[in-house]
């Protein structure tokens, strides 16, 4: 079974030292898409994780030809997890898959050149996973005198951003270090465990364990992610490849949202097929990342990756407190999303 790291909180020396090692396990985890030579040449996109339905989107688009009709002659996809800001500040990859947190916390550490120009989910999947028959963690307050796996370097300071935002003291809980497998909870080593909402807690609730979710997003934490993030280089001098790289992701994800079983074969089947993916699982996180962290209201009316502004106050607020001072400015650039939509209306179907 397949176990999912994520990291909001990569230290920018982590990042650098990591770079060298996912730049060669990347070369040979890649998928070229196929299409006549296009005007913007070869697209590279950093994945935030290993090829499973989580990136149904992007394998629609490549798929599809979408990548290719849009003018890239050809599409490299890297699997995760990996240093995805870095690579993009090096130019080893043109777009990457993120979040607000960690793309905040480079900015303002680093006062690195990187912009979200839109994101794919609206909610962040983060949550504290609990069993229902252990810690049973349903409210903010359930936390104090648990245990709670969180993984060290990584996680740490959303963890505590989930704290301070609710007023609760670090000195209630019990902050117990742990991987990223979540047998630590299964076995009752600990009351919970941070997780994502899409894949530790249906890895668990499969060994027929019934568990209770903590979500981030609906307690003080919400923010975007699986966010593209590129250079201020590239907006400047690339715009048109920038939106011919969206216009792709908004008909991929226009796919994978309405062809749930679709997406779910071509990260079993095709591009994650060596990884021992499970169909049934790979549709329930399809099925729940487009239903409640994709398709929200904003998103039918505004259309695909587009972040509202009251969307984007409350990431800085987030941002906030976890310990981030930025200004909204500092890390967003939707114009060219903007532009898209306003040239092409009827992405927004």
């Amino acid at each position: 079974m397949k176990y999912s790291p994520r990291s909001t909180r990569m230290r920018v020396a982590t990042v650098l030292a990591a770079a060298g090692l996912v730049l060669a396990a990347c070369g040979s985890d890649s998928d070229e898409g196929s299409g006549d030579s296009g005007d913007f040449g070869e697209l590279t996109v950093q994945l935030s994780w290993i090829k499973n339905a989580e990136f149904a989107g992007e394998f629609f688009a490549d798929s599809k030809g979408y990548y290719s009709d849009a003018g890239f002659s050809s599409v490299t996809l890297n699997a995760g997890p990996g240093a995805t800001e870095n690579l993009v500040l090096s130019g080893n990859a043109d777009f990457g898959l993120t979040n607000a947190v960690t793309v905040g916390q480079i900015v303002a550490e680093e006062d690195a050149p990187l912009k979200i120009i839109g994101t794919t989910y609206q909610k962040n999947p983060f949550t504290i996973l609990s069993l229902e028959s252990g810690g049973n963690i349903a409210t903010v307050d359930d936390l104090k005198g648990k245990r709670i796996g969180v993984q060290a370097g990584g996680n740490e300071v959303l963890f505590d951003a989930l704290l301070a935002a609710n007023d609760i003291d670090p000195s209630e809980v019990t902050k117990v270090p742990v991987e990223y497998d979540p047998a630590p909870l299964v076995n009752g080593e600990v009351d919970g465990f941070l997780a994502y909402v899409t894949n530790e807690s249906i890895i668990v609730e499969a060994q027929g364990l019934p568990v209770t979710n903590l979500l981030f997003a609906d307690n003080g934490l919400p923010f975007v992610a699986e966010s593209i993030v590129t250079t201020d280089e590239m907006i400047e001098n690339e715009p048109e490849k920038v939106k011919a790289f969206l216009e792709a992701e908004i008909l991929g994800w226009k796919d994978a949202c309405s062809d749930i079983e679709g997406g779910a074969a071509l990260a079993v089947d095709e591009y994650g097929k060596d990884l021992g993916l499970e169909l049934d699982k790979e549709i329930q996180q399809a099925t729940i990342q487009c239903e409640e962290l994709i398709l929200t209201d904003e998103v039918t009316a505004n259309g695909l990756f587009t972040i509202s502004d009251d969307l984007i106050d409350q990431n800085m607020a987030t941002l906030a407190a976890a310990g981030i001072e930025l200004e909204a400015d500092d890390i967003f650039d939707l114009s060219l999303l903007t532009e898209l939509y306003k040239d092409k209306p009827e992405l927004k179907d």
